[in-house]
């Protein structure tokens, strides 16, 4: 198993690719394909990297819906053809990213 820290500096780098590709709100991943990918293989990644921290990492933080993680991921990788809802996507990113963005930062030991 990798060290905690490099799941932890996947999902920041994650985190803030996503923050930087969404800055001009949800019409941003409603109005370009690249970027709606970006976001979603993005998206994508930081939810399996959230899969292989250590137990004691995500119980310091149960603000942090860690199931619910896990199962966007699954619908992201296995739902693909289907198609994946830029509201729901919008929804996480606005939402659910900032809580998960600050129980990161502070296992970095971050400044927020």
């Amino acid at each position: 198993m990798k060290d905690a820290r490099l799941y932890l500096l996947h999902i920041d780098e994650c985190l803030e690719k996503i923050e930087r590709y969404t800055t001009g709100g949800r019409t941003t991943i409603e109005g370009d394909t690249l970027i709606y990918d970006a976001v979603l293989r993005n998206l994508q990644t930081l939810s399996e990297a959230t899969q292989r921290l250590p137990d004691d990492v995500k119980a310091r933080h149960p603000e942090v819906p860690w199931q619910r993680i896990a199962g966007f991921r699954n619908i992201l990788v296995h739902q693909y053809l289907g198609g994946i809802d830029a509201a729901i996507v919008w929804n996480v990113v606005e939402a659910e990213l900032p809580r998960l963005g600050r129980a990161i930062s502070a296992e970095l030991g971050k400044a927020e």
